[in-house]
This record gives structure tokens, C-alpha cells and sequence, in this order.
């Protein structure tokens, strides 16, 4: 599968579009636009490679994560999945946003269809496979495309870093031991596409993340 990445405003956030580009279905992931322009630069992208949008998958319910959901499902109609231990972050997304002092209006979002770990999520003739990931979020999960050889992790695991434990439902020993289980079992040329920052790879990670050492 395809995957394009929109780095956009709210706390730099990396959100991706994957696609089957024999089927042309799509699913947004991690959707964080937070104004008109980067609402547009998603929508004219849909567009362009002339897109048909099955998904929104969400790797966990944080704000920044959350802020555009409502705008593609409104657009497109479409589904939102994600971890039912993420369910409470997702309704306290206007609480969230006032936390961290957003002054932008960030609506709630429910949970369309639950994901666990082990599922396949059928993009046209691609697969996405859940990896569940808790440790930043009770329900943070990955999304791997085994075929393709690349993971989208979300806040679990980034670039030399891994995400915060200071927010409600996270916890260090449980997010270590999730990448290490869930994560650092792929296959070493897996490219890791982060919820923040520059893309790397499970072999890098494994060897040189100071988390890990």
C-alpha cells in the first residue's frame, strides 16, 4: 500500500493517508488538522489520487490525534476505529483541549467500530494488522502492513524516543514492555512511522534507542 504523511499544526502531529492503489480505498489515520488549510491540504490530496475513503483509524485518542476526525466523517461518512480503552480520551476531547490550552473547539468522538489486537483491517486488497500497544494510552495500538514491511505507531515508539507516560492511563513499564513485545518482534527493516517526528526503522530502534539500552 501507499502511505502519504501530513505534518500538521497541533503539537506537530504526523498524520497519514494509507491507500490501495489497485482499488483506490483509502483510510486516514491520526487525523489532526486544526484549520481550514490543513483541512484542504487532506481533502485536495483525497482528490488528486482520486481516493475512495473506507476508514478513519485512530492508534489512540489523544486531542492531537482526534481534532479532524469529526470533519472526515462529516465529509465522508465514514467510520472512526479504534481501542475501546480508548473511549473515554476520545469523549473528553473538548477536556483535553482545554488542558493543554487549545483555544481551537475540538468536539468529542465516539468510537464506530472496536479494534483489538490481532485484527486485520481490510484496506481494497491491502492489510493492516493491530498491534495493541498500551503504555502511552490504555488502548494505543500500531498499525502494521506486514506486505509493505512498514508500522505506524502512533505515540508508543519514535525516532530515538518513546511517547509520555504523564498522561491519564499511561504507564512507563507497561509502554516498554509493549514495544518490546509487540513491536520489536518485527522484522528489523520495518519502517517506523511515528505519531511525531522523522520515520526509522524496528532495527534502529532495537539497537540504539537509549530507552533500551
Amino acid at each position: 500500500m501507499e502511505i502519504a504523511k501530513f505534518e500538521f499544526s497541533l503539537f506537530g502531529i504526523n498524520s497519514y493517508v494509507v491507500s490501495d492503489p489497485a482499488t483506490r480505498k483509502c483510510a486516514f489515520i491520526d487525523p489532526g488538522m486544526s484549520n481550514a488549510t490543513e483541512v484542504e491540504a487532506m481533502e485536495r490530496y483525497v482528490e488528486r489520487k482520486d481516493l475512495k475513503p473506507e476508514y478513519v483509524i485512530a492508534t489512540h485518542l489523544h486531542v492531537d490525534h482526534v481534532a479532524g476526525i469529526r470533519t472526515l466523517q462529516e465529509k465522508y461518512g465514514i467510520p472512526l476505529l479504534a481501542h475501546e480503552a480508548d473511549a473515554f480520551l476520545g469523549e473528553r476531547a473538548a477536556d483535553q483541549a482545554r488542558m493543554f490550552g487549545i483555544p481551537m473547539k475540538v468536539d468529542g468522538v465516539k468510537i464506530s467500530k472496536i479494534i483489538n489486537a490481532g485484527d486485520e483491517i481490510e484496506i481494497g486488497e491491502g492489510k493492516l494488522y493491530v498491534i495493541h500497544v498500551p503504555g502511552h494510552s490504555p488502548g494505543s495500538v500500531a498499525l502494521y502492513d506486514k506486505k509493505d514491511g512498514f508500522v505506524i505507531t502512533g505515540d508508543a515508539l519514535f525516532r530515538g524516543s518513546i511517547g509520555r507516560t504523564d498522561l491519564p492511563g499511561g504507564d512507563s513499564a507497561t509502554l516498554l514492555k509493549s514495544i518490546r513485545e509487540g513491536l520489536f518482534k518485527l522484522p528489523e527493516d520495518t519502517v517506523v512511522y511515528p505519531g511525531h517526528g522523522p520515520a526509522t526503522t524496528i532495527g534502529v530502534e532495537r539497537h540504539s534507542n537509549p530507552f533500551f539500552a
